[in-house]
């Protein structure tokens, strides 16, 4: 796995140019502020296959770490029935999520948010998901996102990862190991987490590991529900 490299889409007569195998966002808006992640764009669809199986009918979806806004523009128009509130730190993901979101009614403003804040913004929803965060940050927002889908989550609610993970502390594959050691070159913090560890860290905040799920290029779903 390698880390992505945001990129302005190509633009033509308003209409963005999706690279070959990538998802095609044909939406008729400014581009200006929009960025195009390749990495997200191809693990779009992967994904969607696993949350048409996992996320409630209606409801709230509460997306941590939006990035450029490609998922929650896509999951989106897929989910009309699901308000999706989309998050993020950095404020140029934030302009780039209401570029790629501008037409969708069911999409609220971004906001921003620290998974380790308490309280976050939003106090309640039915599904909490994060893609490609915990390993690119320190632990503490890990744990913070975990506390905080506690405190958000109704009764029954799922909380969906997605990226690398170690499994009782070995890599999955080579290239997740020389991922990790890259990561760590960037940040000491930051790397592959433990499977065992994040799920142990979820059940002290009543969330129990439900399914693991694998994915391509050595990435899991991991989906967790809050029983009580």
């Amino acid at each position: 796995m390698q880390p992505a490299t945001p990129r302005k889409p190509q633009v033509n007569c308003g209409y963005t140019l999706a690279q070959p195998g990538h998802v095609h966002y044909l939406l008729v808006m400014s581009t200006d502020d929009r960025l195009d992640f390749p990495a997200t764009g191809r693990n779009a669809e992967p994904i969607l296959g696993v949350l048409r199986r996992v996320l409630p009918q209606q409801g709230t979806v509460l997306e941590i770490a939006s990035g450029s806004g490609q998922h929650v523009a896509h999951f989106a128009q897929q989910f009309p029935e699901l308000t999706w509130q989309p998050t993020d730190l950095d404020p140029d993901h934030r302009r780039s999520i209401t570029a790629w979101t501008a037409d969708l009614a069911n999409v609220l403003d971004p906001v921003g948010l620290d998974a380790t804040d308490d309280p976050w913004p939003l106090h309640a929803a039915d599904a909490v998901l994060c893609a490609n965060m915990i390993h690119i940050a320190p632990w503490e927002a890990g744990r913070g996102l975990l506390a905080g889908a506690e405190r958000v989550l109704n009764t029954d609610g799922i909380l969906y990862l997605y990226g690398p993970f170690r499994i009782d502390g070995v890599h999955t594959a080579e290239s997740n190991a020389q991922f990790d050691a890259s990561l760590k070159s960037r940040d000491p913090s930051w790397g592959v987490r433990d499977l065992n560890e994040v799920a142990h860290t979820a059940a002290e905040h009543g969330l129990n590991l439900e399914t693991t799920i694998e994915m391509p290029a050595n990435n899991l779903s991991v989906v967790f529900r809050k029983t009580a």
